[in-house]
């Protein structure tokens, strides 16, 4: 009997045990949610706002914010998991391509990042709107399918060449997608590219007017391939242009090479005034020689290092090259200091040139290249700018490309 009351004490005394903890538990957490857990969970509620806030910010206004990483603010759990979120939206992803991946882009380094007359608005201050350009290019977000870099080399497959018919080219979005690519902060209408409008334009030249006929310089002359020798011009841009003189003086043209340095200051490469001083001595050189009729700015185009743009002709490998347009123009109107009357001649030299450049040699051009600016297309109605291989190429390579290059030129010049 008394080791059954003992047993019943001891449960009782058990089940009052475990209803005390139950109270503390219960009384403690009901205390600790209301105190500091509460506390915890607003502040990572406020936090995640926060971080909502400051994200949809820097989505909308990428301009007020840096991305260089001086200024951030501690990191929660929350924070951390609603910025990686954020990533995945495939624009924020885009910007973060950018961030980490500052390669070369299709167009010139130089050119995007020159700070002489074409890179100023109309108060003289540097065109901030050129920045846009470079973070979308950097991330190659903008260029087409066939020019995404690779790993090793890009190559062009042989193909059949194409004849396109006024009825495709004078669709204007046919005609953009697939010979154009737009800088971002420029903008073009259909308009500016009337195909019917710019096929009509006579851009042959005089092979009997006495003196040179052709003009061909180097705004940026200390470009050069991935085999030049330094201190040798002839394994540069400026041999290049060299060899695509001879070539077009085998055709029949009187053909003036220009190999003044505009990019070296006392023996620095300085591109900071190079458009304006070329500007200034080339215009002299056609007051000089009115017999000049087109005018050639021969360029080597810069890429990420581990990109080459080739394709294959008659068993040769041969760098591709790229025809550039200057607009004078953002989306926020015509640059007036930046004036320049040959605008429509000079698209309708580069779009018939690519044209041609598709029915004979497929593969061998990449896309015109519109940009908002000028770059001394107005020195000339028939005044091009050529963008001739890349640093990756090397200098055999590029050299195979004139070759092409001048037959194109004379289709459309001797026409």
């Amino acid at each position: 009997m008394r080791r059954q009351l003992s047993g019943l004490v001891n449960r009782l005394l058990w089940i009052c045990f475990l209803a005390a903890g139950f109270y503390i538990l219960l009384a403690g957490g009901r205390k600790f949610l209301q105190d500091e857990a509460g506390a915890l969970l607003r502040e990572e509620s406020r936090s995640i706002q926060r971080s909502i806030c400051r994200e949809a910010a820097r989505f909308l206004y990428p301009g007020l914010f840096y991305t260089s990483g001086e200024e951030q603010e501690d990191a929660t759990l929350f924070s951390r998991y609603i910025d990686w979120t954020l990533r995945m939206h495939p624009l924020r992803k885009l910007s973060y391509a950018a961030d980490a991946n500052p390669a070369e882009s299709e167009v010139t380094w130089e050119i995007r990042n020159s700070e002489d007359e074409n890179e100023r608005d109309e108060t003289g201050e540097e065109d901030e709107l050129a920045s846009l350009a470079e973070e979308e290019n950097a991330s190659f977000s903008w260029l087409p399918d066939s020019e995404q870099p690779m790993e090793t080399e890009e190559s062009t497959p042989a193909q059949a060449g194409q004849i396109y018919s006024l009825e495709e080219l004078s669709d204007f979005d046919y005609l953009l997608s697939n010979f154009y690519t737009v800088e971002s902060n420029t903008i073009v209408t259909a308009e500016d590219l009337n195909a019917e409008k710019l096929l009509a334009k006579n851009m042959t030249i005089d092979k009997e007017v006495d003196g040179p006929q052709i003009l061909i310089y180097h705004t940026h002359s200390q470009e050069g391939f991935v085999d030049s020798v330094p201190g040798d011009n002839s394994t540069t841009i400026v041999g290049v242009g060299a060899y695509l003189k001879e070539l077009l003086e085998e055709k029949g043209y009187r053909v003036l090479h220009v190999t003044s340095v505009y990019d070296l200051i006392d023996g620095e490469l300085d591109r900071s005034e190079a458009y304006s001083r070329a500007a200034e001595e080339i215009s002299v050189i056609l007051e000089e020689y009115p017999s000049i009729q087109a005018v050639i700015d021969l360029h080597r185009d810069g890429v990420d290092e581990g990109m080459r743009l080739v394709t294959e002709i008659d068993g040769k490998t041969v760098a591709r090259f790229m025809f550039f347009n200057g607009l004078s123009r953002t989306k926020n109107g015509n640059i007036d200091y930046l004036y320049n009357p040959y605008i429509e001649d000079n698209l309708a030299l580069t779009l018939q040139l690519k044209l041609q450049c598709e029915q004979y040699y497929p593969g061998l051009s990449r896309n015109i290249y519109l940009k908002s600016l000028r770059y001394n297309l107005h020195l000339s109605d028939k005044a091009l700018l050529i963008e001739a291989g890349v640093q990756t190429n090397t200098l055999e390579e590029v050299m195979n490309t004139m070759e092409p290059l001048a037959d194109v030129l004379d289709l459309v010049f001797g026409s």
